[in-house]
């Protein structure tokens, strides 16, 4: 089962979220939506999707998320400008 590790934003270097997922567009959209209203990413409106990686399982996934979180700010950002420069929203990009 595929997976992924995503970040996603509220604008270009604003609020990040990191997350995973097994359904990616459907977890995109449940930030989008604030389908969980006392979330961090409701929150913060963190429903722009700037970056993600696809996984061959959950187990891969989450570990490469406990990656990130460990991380800086400064590499995340890294990370993101170098798969996004733009900052665009993604979501419009998955399938």
């Amino acid at each position: 089962m595929k997976a992924w590790t995503y970040i996603t934003t509220n604008k270009p270097n604003g609020v990040l979220y990191t997350g995973v997922s097994s359904e990616l567009k459907y977890r995109t959209e449940s930030h989008k939506n604030k389908k969980y209203k006392n979330s961090f990413s409701a929150r913060y409106n963190t429903d722009k999707l700037v970056y993600y990686e696809e996984f061959d399982s959950i187990i891969e996934a989450r570990a490469r998320e406990k990656q990130i979180k460990a991380g800086s700010r400064k590499k995340k950002i890294a990370l993101i400008e170098a798969f996004n420069p733009e900052w665009k929203d993604l979501y419009k990009d998955l399938e």
